[in-house]
């Protein structure tokens, strides 16, 4: 299928959600969103559309616990 976007923001945050997602053995994607204006880069996680399922859970926890 295709890819599906699972956060939008600072870098920092990304890399803890990436983490938690890769701990359910789900690959994720990572782009920098080059058009944004400021200094802070802005990392976009992407998954496939076929394992949002296996890590709903973990995104849900995730959010909650910011």
């Amino acid at each position: 299928m295709g890819l599906i976007k699972i956060f939008s923001g600072k870098e920092t945050i990304a890399k803890k959600l990436q983490a938690a997602v890769e701990a359910e053995n789900v690959m994720v994607t990572q782009r920098e969103n080059k058009q944004n204006s400021g200094n802070t880069a802005i990392i976009e996680l992407f998954i496939e559309e076929d394992d949002f399922m296996k890590v709903r859970d973990a995104i849900e926890d995730f959010k909650m616990n910011m």
